[in-house]
């Protein structure tokens, strides 16, 4: 692991606890509490807004990584300064973190994926030296994304993804969590936030549940996210009743 913990130093007194994203449970945690990362492999799931996204994106920034996303060692694209939480969040690392943050921005390793904005950053760097050598123009959306996660994803570094499930069908999900064991495995640290039950379920890994609550940590079996699908896929009726009028 690189990275065993984030938090948000007592000195920072400027900060307005009042203003988002503070105001957001599972990042209040983080002011008051910080945050464990206690595997590897460590997913934070929970419902749209409940801070998942912030969380992911800031410790991207913290590590030195773009918002929008990209590669470590790759300059800012942009003028644009780091989110509130990016700026503010402090990265607890371990003796490996410690040694590539030391090595500098062309020894760091890592990438951080975001869906929301993948394709776009790509059709600037394909075939650029340091990424993929394919035309992401001439994949489908999904097959564009596992090229990214096996081009990118290829040695011992800090991986941060944010939906990466947008764009791959059950059993691109299935290559996904493998591609996350082996990395996990073999010196690599990963922290994805997610929808999905399936890459939650990835053998080894912590998973964070984010709420009204804030943050603690849980169990896939006990996710609300993993009853909710049960029981919809045992009886589809029982919900689309209410959604939908006879």
């Amino acid at each position: 692991m690189l990275v065993q913990g984030v938090d948000i130093p007592d000195g920072l007194l400027s900060l307005d606890r009042d203003q988002w994203p503070y105001t957001v449970p599972a990042v209040h945690d983080i002011l008051t509490d910080g945050l464990e990362l206690r595997r590897p492999v460590t997913f934070l799931v929970g419902e749209n807004g409940s801070g998942k996204s912030t969380i992911v994106e800031a410790i991207a920034e913290a590590y030195g990584l773009d918002a929008r996303g990209g590669r470590a060692g790759r300059k800012y694209a942009n003028d644009r300064p780091k989110t509130p939480l990016g700026e503010a969040l402090r990265l607890d690392l371990t003796v490996d973190g410690a040694r590539q943050m030391r090595a500098g921005r062309r020894h760091k390793q890592g990438y951080f994926l975001r869906a929301e904005t993948t394709f776009g950053f790509a059709e600037v760097v394909s075939g650029m030296h340091g990424y993929w050598e394919e035309n992401l123009t001439e994949h489908s959306h999904g097959e564009g994304f596992l090229i990214i996660l096996n081009a990118m994803f290829d040695r011992p570094g800090l991986y941060l993804m944010d939906e990466p499930e947008a764009a791959l069908s059950f059993m691109s999900c299935l290559r996904l969590v493998n591609l996350m064991h082996e990395l996990g495995e073999n010196g690599s640290q990963i922290i994805c936030a997610t929808h999905s039950p399936i890459l939650a379920a990835t053998p080894g890994a912590d998973i964070i549940e984010v709420g009204g609550h804030g943050a603690r940590h849980t169990t896939w079996d006990r996710l609300e996210l993993v009853d909710h699908w049960r029981r919809y896929l045992a009886n589809p009726d029982k919900y689309l009743r209410h959604l939908i009028d006879p």
